[in-house]
């Protein structure tokens, strides 16, 4: 089981490192938040589910796992929505990627706010 753990946290160690490199590299603000996004979502995930296996396995303590199962699902919904929250708003504001997008419904969206 110890292994199962290690993987978990060694998943998590990959994908920080991956979108923290990703937000050095990436070329504007909307790459840039996607890349955070993947730091906050599939980095912490893995250390929670880790931690999830070890406090059950090893610690045994129920309530320690249901606490972790609680913040994880609660990352998962609030992570993303608040990511995207935050490329609206810089959209919203005039942040604009530097390469023309081939699909803009953001721009879409806010010419229907104007309208009414």
């Amino acid at each position: 089981m110890r292994i199962a753990i290690d993987v978990f946290v060694a998943i998590s160690v990959f994908f920080a490192f991956a979108g923290t490199m990703g937000i050095i590299r990436f070329p504007d603000t909307f790459t840039r938040i996607h890349a955070s996004g993947n730091i906050t979502t599939l980095g912490v995930l893995g250390v929670i589910i880790g931690g999830v296996l070890y406090s059950g396995f090893y610690l045994h303590d129920g309530g320690m796992v249901v606490k972790l199962l609680i913040m994880g699902v609660f990352y998962l919904v609030t992570s993303p929505i608040s990511s995207h929250a935050i490329m609206k708003g810089a959209y919203k504001h005039g942040v604009r990627p530097d390469k023309e997008m081939v699909c803009d419904k953001y721009g879409e969206d806010m010419v229907e706010e104007e309208e009414e």
